[in-house]
């Protein structure tokens, strides 16, 4: 099952959701306050080996906790 990302309008807290594809477009309601909250797009880093044994990323040149254009500067690669 996916994971779906949320953010309350109301209190500005922000939780996780796993929900099936069926589900997705269905309201949140935020376990503080219960109003509806707005799903958030969410992104994700991918990595591919290569056949030298060196990671590559897939799809986006950063990812989601650093603003480097590698991994390899953070240790992630």
């Amino acid at each position: 099952m996916p994971i779906y990302e949320y953010c309350c309008p109301s209190c500005n807290q922000k939780f996780e959701l796993r929900r099936s594809f069926s589900q997705a477009d269905e309201a949140a309601r935020c376990p503080t306050c219960d109003v509806v909250a707005k799903k958030l797009l969410s992104s994700f880093a991918a990595f591919s080996k290569g056949a030298a044994g060196e990671s590559t990323s897939i799809g986006s040149s950063s990812c989601s906790s650093c603003a480097a254009s590698s991994c390899d500067s953070c240790g992630l690669g």
